[in-house]
């Protein structure tokens, strides 16, 4: 999956006809190498980045795949946008999506142009606790490497998801534009990833409970009670931090579990990295964001801005159309404070 302004690519699917889709004309099938970098970051689609933010940072991403019928698989942002995935999800009620990894094929496609050229890559990939995509990226640097022998490629395990993966390659990126070394980059992004946190909620259990996150009865319960889980995750395992009726409830809750993490850390809040991430309802979100700003600037805390993206299909599959929550990370560069 490439990015270019010059057409619009077409959808291959071979369980249906080819199909422009000139809304989504940055993904393509060419590469074009900027050998000004030192070297390329590549991530999975887990990773939630808006395409214009992709583009700008030079970013190659790998899509998942999503279904609706489990047989048609659409490769995320490219065949399907995800304003059209939650529209579809809101639409048909009682129709539970799946997603599908990358495969080994797609990560040679990424990987080759690279190799050839003689640019060291970082393969970022969710979580191994959630995907085989870590895998599919291995077994292609092996086939890549047997072609050209030479090439950099280092596959890391995020331990992390959705925003918060998308945080963590943006560090990368950072790393990388600000003249840090090939090796460093790597080193440096193996030592943050552990402060990794997603705190968030979703609007019912209907479907963690489809996905076997919950049990039959818990979701009945939650239903007829409208009690909704506070879910946290970190180094790739999901945990849960509690339950209350309503989304005002568990929304706040969310927000005290980022306070409190704010709080236990020895840094300032200048050091991390923060962003929101929301499903089908931007209005909740941009409301749930300028609550936020105000909740930490009412604490202390000087931050300016909070950045709103949007959890693509790969963990909406799980959440339902209704998540809502932050992501958080140390940064990769070290902020200086006087």
């Amino acid at each position: 999956m490439l990015f270019s302004l010059k057409r619009s690519i077409l959808c291959i699917n071979k369980n249906r006809p080819f199909q422009a889709v000139p809304s989504l004309k940055y993904y393509v099938n060419e590469r074009v190498l900027d050998m000004n970098e030192a070297f390329h970051i590549i991530s999975d689609g887990s990773c939630d980045l808006p395409i214009e933010l992709v583009q700008e940072k030079n970013i190659t991403v790998v899509p998942f795949y999503v279904s609706f019928d489990d047989e048609h698989y659409m490769k995320e942002n490219v065949d399907i946008g995800i304003r059209d995935f939650y529209q579809q999800m809101v639409d048909k009620k009682g129709v539970y999506p799946k997603s599908s990894m990358p495969s080994v094929h797609d990560y040679e496609e990424a990987f080759l142009p690279f190799a050839k050229a003689g640019m060291p890559v970082i393969c970022i990939c969710i979580t191994t606790k959630f995907s085989g995509s870590m895998q599919s990226a291995l077994n292609a640097r092996s086939i890549v490497q047997e072609t050209c022998p030479e090439a950099e490629i280092t596959v890391i395990d995020a331990t992390v998801n959705t925003v918060l993966q998308g945080l963590y390659v943006l560090e990368a990126v950072n790393l990388r534009d600000s003249g840090t070394s090939y090796q460093d980059t790597v080193a440096r992004l193996e030592e943050i990833k552990s402060t990794g946190r997603i705190f968030f909620t979703v609007g019912n259990m209907e479907y963690l409970k489809h996905g076997g996150r919950i049990g039959k009865v818990a979701a009945i319960a939650g239903s007829v009670l409208d009690i909704r889980p506070v879910i946290t995750l970190k180094q790739g395992e999901i945990f849960p931090s509690g339950m209350d009726r309503g989304r005002r409830r568990t929304t706040q809750k969310a927000l005290a579990l980022l306070l409190e993490y704010l709080k236990e850390s020895s840094l300032g809040i200048e050091c991390f990295s923060l962003a929101v991430g929301f499903g089908y309802d931007h209005e909740e979100a941009v409301a749930f964001r300028d609550h936020t700003l105000s909740v930490l600037r009412d604490n202390g805390y000087d931050i300016k801005e909070i950045p709103l993206y949007q959890i693509g299909a790969t963990i909406g599959v799980h959440t339902g159309p209704y998540p809502l929550g932050f992501g958080i990370i140390e940064k990769g560069i070290p902020t200086q404070t006087e």
